[in-house]
């Protein structure tokens, strides 16, 4: 990695300081731990003229969970999510998610809202400059072309590797956006707009891995909320090369409820496979019934349908498809028999 170019850095008290702050500085970025975005930094990936911490932001920085709602607030840091007993207890998904992110050290730094919006990763963008330059660029960068996809037609399938998205996404989760023209909440599904068609062209609405938030410009997420859902279990788990400091091949979150022998309730969705986090659509679709041979036939038939098969990562993206299943198939059958999911991590 090259030494960090210059740049400013502000540290603002407040909210409204910090929108002046990013209002007056089109080009600045958010540091919140760092984690993600200096290392882009310092692979000449980005380079910001103005940094604006958010660390000093007592607003930003709120856990509020009870049986009733969640409300995390963008500069908790992903230690602080995890350990909190309330998380733990009434959203399990959302602290075991926050948990199994890196190690200890980057969880320490790294930020809730940095995680939610995670910039999009591919084995031809994630190098340093020299390697990037050897390989011609890429189509997120500087390039003109998908090494991943070449015959795209100008659509980058970079895969977002966010552990939060698909956690919340399985509670309906909706995020409060501040920015020069206010306050807007929206759900947190419509945040991603990463859908990388090779038959569609890249709209404001309809991204890729290279334009993949719907954020407008100078706007920001400032917090994430949820309400508990009575009968609703939840986990997270993920598959990772190296348990420790990996982003994940994939990750799933499931939560579903159970009435009897019946599967009355069932929301999946995945990380590290797409452009955006996918929450399957057409799961509603497998419930009314016990848990089966049709329900798990049914689950590996969305998968094949919503997860890409693009070679994003190291591992090949037929696998990373194939393991997603799997992965989805064990929660929720650990889930449906009452069993603690959290303990059956895959490395």
């Amino acid at each position: 990695m090259d030494a960090l170019p210059e740049f400013d850095l502000m540290r603002p008290r407040t909210l409204d300081e910090l929108i002046a702050a990013r209002t007056a500085h089109a080009g600045s970025q958010l540091l919140g731990g760092g984690t993600d975005l200096v290392v882009n930094i310092r692979r000449g990936i980005v380079a910001p003229p103005v940094l604006i911490d958010v660390n000093n932001i007592a607003e930003l920085r709120t856990i509020k969970a009870d049986a009733l709602s969640l409300e995390i607030g963008a500069a908790v840091t992903l230690t602080e999510l995890a350990a909190h007993p309330n998380v733990a207890r009434h959203y399990p998904v959302v602290a075991q998610a926050a948990d199994h992110i890196a190690g200890p050290t980057q969880r320490n730094m790294g930020t809730v809202g940095g995680n939610l919006c995670l910039d999009t990763r591919c084995i031809y963008y994630n190098q340093s400059e020299w390697w990037r330059t050897a390989n011609q660029h890429c189509l997120k960068t500087t390039g003109d072309i998908c090494h991943v996809a070449p015959k795209s037609r100008g659509v980058c399938f970079a895969t977002f590797s966010g552990d939060l998205a698909p956690a919340l996404l399985v509670l309906d989760a909706e995020i409060d956006i501040v920015g020069p023209a206010g306050r807007r909440v929206m759900p947190l599904a419509d945040l991603y707009i990463g859908h990388a068609r090779q038959d569609e062209p890249v709209t404001e609405a309809n991204g890729d891995g290279k334009y993949f938030l719907s954020l407008r410009p100078g706007e920001f997420v400032a917090a994430v909320r949820a309400k508990n859902t009575p009968g609703l279990h939840s986990a997270y788990d993920k598959i990772r090369i190296r348990r420790s400091i990996e982003y994940p091949v994939t990750g799933v979150a499931v939560a579903l409820r159970r009435e009897a022998d019946t599967l009355a309730d069932l929301r999946v969705a995945f990380t590290g496979t797409n452009p955006r986090p996918v929450r399957l659509a057409g799961t509603a679709e497998l419930c009314g019934g016990p848990l089966d041979a049709r329900v798990f036939a049914g689950l590996d038939a969305l998968v094949r349908d919503q997860i890409m098969a693009m070679k994003t990562t190291f591992t090949p993206g037929h696998y990373r498809r194939r393991v997603a299943g799997v992965l989805a198939r064990r929660l929720v059958q650990r889930l449906f028999d009452g069993g603690d999911a959290h303990s059956g991590m895959l490395t």
